[in-house]
């Protein structure tokens, strides 16, 4: 078994050891998704530059665990593929941001 399939399957254990399963519908896993996220935000409230980039580790680790594992619930919960999706999205991506056009600048699709 890979690493992501070990991954979701502790998830799933974890969960439901704890009959938690019962509130793990879409909207609440997205909900859980943009509030653990808002957390991960909040370690970077306020820094700027090289503080910005030298945040307490383990905070980190925390809050990002935290995001990874609602939105893997949430994939799994549509028997989605992480490793698929994302990749799809690159190719989307690649066409809405051709490296002529995108490289080196921060400007949104619509916008080169």
């Amino acid at each position: 078994m890979d690493k992501y399939r070990e991954v979701i399957e502790e998830l799933i254990q974890f969960r439901n050891e704890r009959d938690w399963k019962q509130f793990h519908d879409s909207k609440n896993l997205a909900l859980a998704i943009s509030i653990e996220a808002a957390e991960l935000n909040e370690i970077f409230l306020w820094k700027k530059g090289d503080e910005a980039e030298n945040v307490n580790k383990d905070r980190l680790k925390e809050e990002l665990a935290d995001v990874l594992s609602f939105a893997f619930l949430l994939a799994e919960k549509h028997d989605l593929d992480i490793f698929d999706i994302v990749s799809e999205k690159i190719k989307k991506n690649a066409l809405k941001y051709p490296v002529e056009k995108a490289k080196g600048t921060a400007k949104k699709y619509n916008e080169l």
